[in-house]
């Protein structure tokens, strides 16, 4: 999970979003649990509401023929947020090489942590362990230091293709960022919805905004793993009774301090563990927001496409809106 060894003494939480005692929140997890197995059994998780029929409805979203990022370029230098951030090193071509005639490649080497809390990257569906299982029940022991053998990043190796919804939350509440600490709350969305005029339905990716980038940029990195903004894990019965296929955030998804004293982060253990819901965690919407305003839309054609990497709990990923 994204962690920090030694995270610093949790801020105290808003009154105006209530900590959940381990015993409701798992009378959460087991509602939203068996809402889940109510579907079809695919081992994609809810990536069965995805449906061939959908996917070509979202096509019909793309307007103006606009493309756009949702991903953050890859960090690469150490910060609160990366104390091991990714590595790139350029292993040819040597300086005399580059001063020879013929032909040369310029070649280099990439490695990260894929799970960190600053990279933009999703998480398969074996990437959350509870109570010794994954998501549908699987054994936990089928995730070994050789692979996982289950639920892996294979199951979007053909990547996830369909409407994706943004909502603003800062937006909503006409601030620029939520502050480290502050929940997205299942009201928070409804209300979005309804400022935005837009409707999140059966198998859309959705993707909410807590301002996490444009705060970084704007203040510098903090160490998020003690303070961050999230979704409230009572947020999870809104995409439930919606029926969504996918959920990303500028933020970790999970709010720091957790909600749940015993559960780190509740949101991932209720999306990936419970749900079904592949997570993309550290987005950036800053581009994308003001082409949503300016066109009046905030729904697109989303194309995910992690790396093929088959036993991974995780990937680098680069979700491209198409409006």
């Amino acid at each position: 999970m994204d962690s920090h060894p030694h995270p610093p003494p949790p801020p105290p939480r808003s009154a105006a979003s209530p900590a959940l005692s381990e015993a409701a929140f798992r009378e959460l997890y087991g509602r939203l649990r068996d809402q889940a197995r109510d579907g079809t059994g695919d081992p994609r998780g809810a990536l069965d509401r995805l449906t061939p029929e959908r996917m070509v409805a979202a096509a019909a979203e793309v307007r103006c023929g606009r493309s756009v990022s949702l991903a953050a370029p890859i960090e690469t230098r150490p910060g609160p947020d990366s104390p091991e951030p990714a590595s790139h090193r350029m292993t040819a071509p040597t300086h005399r090489e580059t001063d020879g005639h013929g032909l040369r490649f310029a070649r280099d080497r990439f490695a990260m942590d894929v799970h960190g809390d600053v990279d933009s990257h999703l998480d398969a569906l074996c990437h959350v362990i509870f109570d010794g299982e994954l998501y549908g029940g699987v054994p936990a022991s089928t995730v070994t230091p050789d692979g996982a053998g289950a639920l892996t990043l294979d199951l979007v190796r053909d990547g996830i293709v369909g409407r994706g919804v943004l909502l603003d939350i800062p937006r909503l509440r006409a601030v620029p960022w939520l502050d480290p600490g502050d929940d997205v709350t299942a009201d928070d969305l409804v209300a979005a919805e309804t400022a935005q005029r837009t409707t999140v339905g059966p198998g859309d990716l959705l993707f909410v905004r807590v301002g996490h980038r444009l705060r970084r940029r704007t203040l510098g990195a903090w160490d998020v793993a003690g303070a961050r903004a999230g979704l409230h894990p009572t947020a999870m019965r809104f995409l439930a009774e919606r029926r969504v296929s996918a959920l990303g955030s500028d933020g970790n998804n999970d709010t720091a301090p957790s909600a749940v004293a015993e559960v780190p982060f509740p949101v991932h253990v209720l999306a990936v563990n419970a749900m079904g819901l592949h997570l993309m965690d550290y987005l950036d919407f800053e581009q994308l927001v003001p082409v949503c305003e300016q066109q009046g839309r905030w729904r697109f054609l989303c194309v995910v496409a992690p790396l093929r990497l088959p036993a991974a709990t995780g990937s680098p990923v680069n979700p491209i809106a198409v409006l």
